[in-house]
């Protein structure tokens, strides 16, 4: 199986449809890590796309926040993201509030490997470095995980002696292949398509080929200045379209 695999799409509709083009032709089925709204302008269509195209769905921290379901999750947030997620309750329709609410918590095993959000044993837990990686590969239930959360494409892998990073698509490429060795484990970040925050401002996503065990790391360009503009225009924070264009 042929799977598209996205990540913090952040009501960011500029950025998945670019990445939707791209991506055409690719894939037989498309998964999703979380954080579908928060921070763009855009909730609804990008719920809209994930109802109607996302065989699975796992839930995110603002998933969580921005439909109302967990609203202590907000005193966690800096003011920025605060605005944002209330901003989201507000816009979202009944209809798109009530399917992020019934979302999944993960881990969810599809295919053989799984899905979460933030890490297999904490679902807001941030996997930066490959120290915090270590402690989450004890808890895997499968050779290969795919995570989201940090906005950063690449991820690690467990070789049996260490846990090492895996480097990301450079800027002055639009795609990375890595073979998946069974002998080792992975935890696999496709990166944000709405928000990267990795110092590549492009769209990041992955297509994950489950038969050959093949991943591909892409980034697409897309248009910033459409995203930025709606963000002005919705009164969001201006610090919100500023950063698109740096991606940080």
């Amino acid at each position: 199986m042929r799977y598209l695999i996205v990540s913090d799409l952040h009501g960011n509709r500029h950025a998945l449809e670019a990445v939707l083009k791209d991506a055409a032709g690719r894939y037989s089925q498309t998964l999703c890590l979380g954080d579908l709204v928060g921070y763009g302008a855009d909730p609804n269509a990008v719920v809209d796309w994930a109802r109607a195209n996302c065989a699975l769905v796992v839930r995110g921290n603002h998933d969580r926040a921005s439909s109302g379901l967990d609203r202590e999750e907000l005193e966690w947030f800096n003011p920025v993201a605060r605005a944002a997620a209330l901003w989201t309750f507000q816009s979202l329709t009944p209809e798109n509030a009530a399917y992020i609410n019934a979302l999944p918590k993960g881990p969810l095993a599809v295919g053989g490997f799984q899905l979460v959000h933030g890490s297999p044993f904490d679902e807001d837990e941030y996997l930066m470095s490959p120290n915090e990686a270590e402690q989450a590969f004890a808890y895997l239930e499968s050779r290969v995980a795919f995570f989201g959360h940090t906005h950063l494409q690449g991820g690690f892998l467990w070789n049996h002696a260490r846990v090492e990073m895996i480097p990301r698509a450079s800027l002055h490429n639009d795609r990375q292949v890595m073979e998946v060795d069974p002998d080792c484990a992975y935890l696999i970040n496709p990166g944000s398509v709405g928000q990267p925050r990795d110092g590549d401002p492009r769209a990041a996503y992955l297509t994950y080929d489950s038969d050959a065990g093949m991943v591909t790391f892409f980034r697409v360009t897309y248009d910033v200045d459409g995203a930025q503009q709606a963000i002005h225009e919705a009164g969001l924070p201006p610090i919100l379209a500023d950063r698109l264009s740096v991606g940080r």
